[in-house]
């Protein structure tokens, strides 16, 4: 048995030697994954503006799409959409010869509604896992941009994650449906530790309205550790204005902000719980 399928094995058994397996198989490299329980929160943009700010710093990036047959990386990217996943699945290519290379950048995008993806037989967890195996120690950080829900492929990506970002709205709906995702990752994969950035703020009396209700909530009734990054305010643009806006690196506040929450997460101090209030970005 090889360790993907070892390490995804004892899901159905022991958390504590799903966890053994995971540290050996992993480099320096950090894992990030960019999660959520409710779709429209702002996951994609954010990845790769996480993204963008690393490598600005110097660092190596791999951005994995993991909605597998909706390729809104690319899209968002202004890239040419192709079926490069579904080559990557049926071994007509190379993990090399799938990728999007700017630089510092890698970009594995999904495919694009491809209808044989539909009729193949493969497990989505398995192939990325394959993939950080094999190749996360190449890169500093890989970046996996999950789609939203509580599905198996979605929630063990992120078990698999050293760090998980949870994007949450202060939309009632949003908020609930990223408890529920904390609530399974903690039950069922023995995950206690989340980071937190909260988008789409309007005021700062939203911001800490959210963080409070879900923190206290997590802790109080799963006893998870809830890691504030920060929250991300509301522009005022029309939606197709929104990524230009949001990916354009610039002296604008929000772009000056980001680079505090790209700070936070990527601090190598001992992770310790925050309780103070970050300001809304």
């Amino acid at each position: 048995m090889d360790r993907t399928s070892e390490w995804l094995s004892t899901f159905n058994s022991r958390n504590e030697i799903s966890s053994q397996i995971l540290d050996s198989t992993k480099s320096e490299t950090q894992i990030i994954s960019i999660t959520g329980g409710k779709g429209g929160v702002g996951k994609t943009s954010i990845s790769l503006k996480l993204a963008r700010e690393l490598v600005e710093k110097g660092r190596k990036v791999l951005l994995i799409d993991s909605d597998y047959n909706l390729s809104n990386t690319a899209i968002k990217l202004g890239l040419p959409l192709n079926n490069t996943f579904y080559s990557l699945v049926s071994a007509e290519k190379v993990f090399e010869d799938c990728l999007y290379k700017d630089g510092n950048f890698h970009l594995l995008s999904a495919s694009n509604g491809c209808l044989d993806l539909f009729d193949a037989d493969f497990s989505l967890e398995e192939i990325v896992i394959d993939i950080l195996n094999e190749h996360a120690k190449e890169y500093d950080f890989v970046l996996i941009d999950c789609p939203a829900g509580l599905t198996k492929q979605s929630l063990t990506l992120n078990a698999y994650s050293d760090k998980r970002v949870v994007v949450v709205t202060p939309d009632k709906s949003s908020i609930t449906d990223s408890y529920s995702l904390i609530k399974v990752l903690s039950m069922k994969y023995g995950i206690k530790e989340n980071h937190l950035l909260v988008n789409m703020v309007s005021q700062k009396q939203q911001f800490s309205k959210v963080v409070k209700t879900l923190s206290e909530t997590v802790e109080n009734y799963l006893g998870c550790r809830t890691h504030i990054l920060g929250g991300l305010r509301r522009l005022n643009v029309a939606a197709g204005q929104f990524d230009s806006e949001f990916l354009t690196p610039g002296k604008n506040s929000l772009h000056q902000n980001f680079l505090q929450v790209v700070e936070r997460l990527t601090e190598k101090k001992s992770v310790r719980a925050m309780r103070r209030e970050q300001e809304v970005h």
